[in-house]
C-alpha cells in the first residue's frame, strides 16, 4: 500500500540546512586547493608524504578534515531529508547543530592537530544520531500505519 507524503511549510528549513552545508563543503574544498598551494601538494596527489614534504602533516589534516567530511556527507544528507519529512523542525534544528559542528571540526582538524577537531566539532555525532533518531521514528511510524 502506497503512503502519500504531504510536504509541510516547515520543511523548507530541512532544505535550507541541507543548502548551508553544501555551501560549508564547497567552502572546505577551496581551504584544501589553498592547502595545496600552500604546502605545494600538486594534483593528483591526495596526501602529502612526510619523507618528500616537511609540511605534509599540515596539509593531511586540511585534506583529512574535508574528505571526513565528504565521507559522512551521505549520511548525513539522508538522515536529515528523510528524518525532515516527520520531524522537520528538530532534523532542520539538528542539521544547523551538525553543519555549524563540522566547521568546527574542520577548523580544528586544519591546526595540524587532529585531536582539536573534537573541542566543538565532536558534536556533530550528537547531532548525526539525533537526526538518526528521527529518521528511524519516521520509519516505525510508516510500518505501524501500514499495519493498522
Amino acid at each position: 500500500m502506497a503512503v502519500s507524503i504531504e510536504l509541510t511549510k516547515e520543511y523548507g528549513y530541512v532544505v535550507l540546512a541541507l543548502v548551508a552545508y553544501a555551501l560549508l563543503n564547497f567552502w572546505m574544498s577551496f581551504q584544501v586547493g589553498k592547502a595545496r598551494k600552500k604546502y605545494k601538494v600538486f594534483y593528483p596527489t591526495m596526501y602529502a608524504i612526510e619523507s618528500e614534504n616537511k609540511d605534509a602533516k599540515l596539509f593531511n589534516c586540511v585534506q583529512r578534515g574535508h574528505q571526513n567530511s565528504l565521507e559522512m556527507m551521505p549520511l548525513f544528507f539522508v538522515m536529515l531529508l528523510v528524518g525532515g519529512l516527520q520531524h522537520s523542525v528538530i532534523a532542520a534544528a539538528l542539521g544547523v547543530v551538525y553543519t555549524v559542528a563540522r566547521f568546527f571540526y574542520f577548523k580544528g582538524y586544519a591546526t595540524g592537530i587532529p585531536d582539536n577537531r573534537l573541542k566543538i566539532g565532536g558534536l556533530n555525532f550528537l547531532a548525526i544520531f539525533g537526526l538518526i533518531i528521527c529518521t528511524a521514528s519516521f520509519g516505525i511510524n510508516l510500518v505501524l500505519r501500514e499495519s493498522l
